[in-house]
């Protein structure tokens, strides 16, 4: 692979643009060509960050041979179509979350990898985040002790309208699986996939769930207290407690500038993001993640294992299924 990693952007929506801001930021990535539904959105997509090459429907960039990567940034209800369009032309991946809409479409994208030999990942960016690898690794070092609970929230006041992509169910719109993944993914990055799940949601007339509460166990007598909503701003708070110990991350536990560490007898300790790291809203740390992998011929990130993912969907599943959200692309 040459110096410079070559990247495809297939859509041009929020994140989109938030994702390839920190690309062309990065001294060893090219952002060579973007795709969208429309060419008149990929030309002002491509005018806005100098790339050369736009395309108005999603095939011709995954048929694009100068690409290394592409990034999907559709919203989840596309995320099937989009990367396993490109998996299946050759093109390694990178899929906003939650990777899919549901686990069976999860298990198809990893097995279009699997079998393309081609590099997939969740662009999971709170797993590649330097201060909650660290907050991992104390947790797993016993730090705290054996883990007991996690707490998690995320929580957005809106008002959203009807027409909003977060209340529309072709979309596969709702708090869940645009804001619940996160809570959901950081009790499984310190517990692993869990034994039970009770879950409990007000949904909208439109049937997507407007804010839900889930309550994981594990089999090591481990809980999760997790919540999310559309409907009411919540501090985006976590904490981690253990037999000897907790964790709290204050604000922002997704993306954290700090958590604090309390041990049983001891005064607390606060950790601080490396400012050398960046802004913590910065996804330069998922985008590095891909790159190394890359150039390692890894086709997939120990960081944001596929395996991970697809439990992480499973669970998304199983809170669906307690609440009664299913969405029409789901027959």
């Amino acid at each position: 692979m040459a110096d410079s990693v070559r990247w495809g952007i297939l859509a041009t929506g929020g994140i989109a643009a938030t994702f390839t801001a920190d690309l062309v930021d990065l001294p060893d990535a090219e952002v060579v060509a973007v795709a969208s539904r429309t060419e008149a959105s990929a030309k002002a997509f491509a005018e806005r960050f100098g790339i050369p090459r736009a395309y108005g429907d999603w095939a011709s960039l995954a048929m694009d041979e100068d690409i290394d990567v592409v990034y999907v940034a559709t919203p989840h209800a596309s995320h099937r179509a989009a990367a396993g369009l490109c998996l299946e032309s050759g093109r390694n991946v990178l899929c906003e979350k939650a990777f899919t809409l549901n686990a069976r479409e999860a298990e198809e994208l990893v097995g279009l990898a699997r079998e393309h030999g081609r590099f997939l990942m969740e662009a999971m960016w709170t797993y590649c985040n330097p201060l909650v690898r660290r907050l991992k690794a104390m947790v797993e070092d016993g730090a705290i002790g054996e883990v007991r609970t996690v707490q998690a929230d995320f929580g957005l006041s809106g008002p959203f309208p009807p027409d909003h992509r977060l209340r529309d169910p072709r979309q596969g719109g709702g708090a869940l699986l645009d804001l619940g993944v996160y809570p959901v993914s950081f009790a499984q990055l310190l517990l692993g996939e869990p034994s039970d799940v009770v879950a409990r949601a007000v949904l909208s007339k439109e049937g997507v769930d407007l804010q839900t509460g889930a309550l994981l166990s594990w089999e090591s007598g481990a809980i999760a207290s997790l919540h999310c909503s559309i409907v009411g701003g919540t501090p985006v708070r976590a904490s981690v407690t253990g037999s000897r110990g907790r964790i709290d991350i204050p604000d922002g536990f997704f993306h954290p500038d700090r958590f604090v560490l309390h041990r049983d007898g001891r005064e607390p300790e606060e950790f601080a993001a490396d400012p050398a790291h960046g802004p913590r809203t910065t996804l330069k740390h998922e985008a590095r993640e891909v790159m190394r992998a890359l150039r390692a011929g890894e086709t997939e990130s120990p960081l944001v294992p596929l395996d991970g993912s697809l439990a992480v969907m499973r669970t998304l599943d199983a809170i669906r299924e307690r609440i009664g959200v299913r969405y029409p692309a789901e027959g």
